[in-house]
């Protein structure tokens, strides 16, 4: 059988214009991590379920192991990677919020987005937030009070 043609995506990944040619088939995920080097973002469970993958397209949080590259003709992406050192990196330092790390992506992403939207986020907004992130060594303890911390910090730098 023969395989489908390779596209053209056009396409802002960290804010830099790239242009990237992939398969029908292939996920945004790949596309980072093999084509474009970004190995920030993990492939933890290839399903959408852990969300190590997240990263914000448009802003917007997606579990980029089941979004299609195709699909983010136009679209600016963002992932760990693009992220500057921040409040919410030097939380998750200072609480040890990370053991092995490999989930860490996901959280600090999925946060990002979450204190840029409401930067005054409740703690249930936050739990609710990270809920489609999975830490299979730290438990939630320490996530958590990174989490609440990095908004402590942000809320102190803002005007």
């Amino acid at each position: 059988m023969r395989q489908p043609d390779p596209r053209v995506l056009n396409l802002r990944v960290n804010g830099e214009a790239r242009t990237l040619l992939v398969a029908p088939q292939q996920t945004l995920l790949d596309a980072l991590r093999t084509t474009l080097g970004l190995t920030g973002s993990k492939n933890g469970c290839d399903m959408g379920d852990c969300g190590a993958c997240t990263v914000l397209v448009d802003d917007v949080p997606r579990l980029s192991c089941i979004t299609l590259a195709a699909e983010m003709e136009g679209c600016s992406v963002e992932t760990v990677e693009g992220a500057p050192p921040s409040p919410i990196h030097l939380a998750f330092d200072h609480q040890v919020a990370a053991q092995c790390g490999y989930c860490t992506p996901g959280f600090v992403v999925a946060l990002t987005a979450l204190f840029r939207e409401n930067p005054r986020a409740s703690e249930d907004e936050i739990r609710h937030c990270l809920g489609a992130n999975i830490c299979r060594c730290t438990g939630y303890t320490k996530i958590i009070a990174a989490a609440l911390q990095a908004q402590a910090l942000l809320l102190e730098d803002a005007p």
